[in-house]
């Protein structure tokens, strides 16, 4: 990257220096353009140095576009044309051929080998000095200058940029502490494009019980966890679940996210978590049975850690009466050893509400798909705009989706300008 020097006029203006403004920079560079990048914080990538906890999910390496795209709901249809440019194969020989190979682990998510988020950086930013993409950082846009149907230049805290062509690439509403906080959304809509209100969707859940608030930090693969609206079976899932202070997390969670947001609109929601799923009632009786005549002469609340998962005992002895947390495991009745038994094959939970965009993985909204001509990114609004990344309106799960579509966009927006 190289500094911006005042006064010179621009083939291509992109606004914000996240994953898909990098990668739409990159390509543009590589094409002779002359790029600027303006980011309003220190430094590009400030969320992607933290996703995926600092380890930063790729990708995710399913390679039959058609199942892949299935993923992103709605959007499907309109995907096609941009992953047949720039999708997960090339992806991954972008980052390999740079020196980085990435390593392909459950649910086909895909890492840096070195499983550091920066490593991704550093690909990027090199490419970046190497294409002499200029750049601004503090540099905060405060509004689009457009006239009949074009942009004429973007007014900054530090002057006002012009280009023959603008990438806007600010990012969505998730992680605001990165600079996210949905300018790029109220731009679009002065612009004249039609922008559905974001909302968070992959996002931790809250939870009133206070007994798996008590196992924060507590991480269990493979449980099974049933979402109820005033009663009534909504819908399952199997998978890991991260318990919080303020209720529950992890990839089975935040996938569900949206279907439990969209349950709270309707009324009441209350869950339960099934800690054995593959184990029926009487074959986990019998081994609570085993177990208890192992250790019949030892009162119950020492004995829960042998019965329950990992770590999990803490929580569940706030399900039981106190009177039989300090009963000895002989005297424990046929009745109370059922009531053990149920309990860990539902576990009750009642929602009270999805955590907020400060908390979001992803949030959804954007601009309407239809407005944009998503083979080269290009506004049907604003003739010399491309939009990227989480400013289009596609709904997508964790697991590298989501940097996927930063890699395509930013590409195909690149490429195309």
């Amino acid at each position: 990257m190289r500094k911006e020097e005042r006064n010179e006029i621009y083939d291509v203006i992109i606004i914000g220096g996240g994953a898909s403004g990098m990668t739409a920079g990159i390509f543009a560079g590589m094409k002779g353009k002359k790029v600027l990048i303006i980011e309003k914080n220190k430094s590009l990538g400030e969320k992607l140095k933290i996703t995926g906890g600092g380890r930063c999910n790729v990708t995710n390496a399913e390679l039959d576009t058609k199942a892949l795209l299935s993923h992103y709901g709605d959007a499907e249809q309109f995907l096609y044309s941009p992953f047949s440019q720039f999708g997960v194969k090339e992806t991954f020989d972008f980052f390999e051929k740079r020196g980085l190979p990435l390593v392909i682990q459950a649910r086909k998510r895909a890492f840096p080998k070195t499983e550091k988020a920066i490593d991704v950086f550093n690909v990027l930013k090199k490419d970046l000095e190497k294409y002499k993409v200029s750049f601004r950082f503090g540099c905060v846009a405060k509004k689009i200058i457009h006239k009949k149907g074009k942009i004429e230049g973007i007014l900054t805290n530090q002057g006002t940029f012009t280009a023959n062509s603008y990438i806007c690439a600010t990012g969505g509403m998730s992680h605001p502490e990165t600079g996210s906080t949905g300018d790029g959304f109220n731009w679009l809509k002065d612009l004249g494009h039609n922008v559905k209100t974001p909302s968070p969707t992959i996002v931790p859940i809250a939870t009133k019980e206070e007994w798996s608030k008590v196992l924060s930090g507590l991480s269990l693969s493979f449980m099974k966890i049933t979402f109820f609206l005033e009663g009534k079976k909504a819908f399952s899932k199997t998978g890991k679940i991260l318990f919080t202070h303020f209720g529950i997390s992890g990839p089975l969670i935040l996938n569900s996210a949206k279907e439990v947001g969209d349950l709270l609109q309707a009324g009441k929601v209350t869950a339960t978590i099934d800690a054995y799923p593959h184990t029926d009632l009487g074959a986990l009786e019998r081994n609570i049975i085993n177990t208890f005549d192992k250790y019949k002469n030892k009162v119950l609340k020492n004995v829960l850690k042998e019965i329950t998962p990992e770590g999990f005992s803490p929580g569940f002895r706030m399900l039981l009466p106190e009177e039989m947390l300090e009963t000895k495991v002989h005297s424990i009745t046929k009745e109370q050893r059922k009531i053990i038994v149920h309990l860990l094959k539902e576990l009750p939970l009642t929602i009270t509400q999805l955590m907020g965009f400060e908390r979001a993985v992803v949030a959804d909204g954007g601009v309407i798909l239809s407005e944009i001509d998503m083979k080269t990114m290009r506004s049907k609004v604003i003739s010399n705009l491309f939009v990227t990344g989480d400013l289009l309106n596609i709904t997508r799960p964790s697991g590298g989706y989501s940097l996927q579509l930063c890699w395509t966009s930013g590409f195909v927006a690149g490429n195309n300008v």
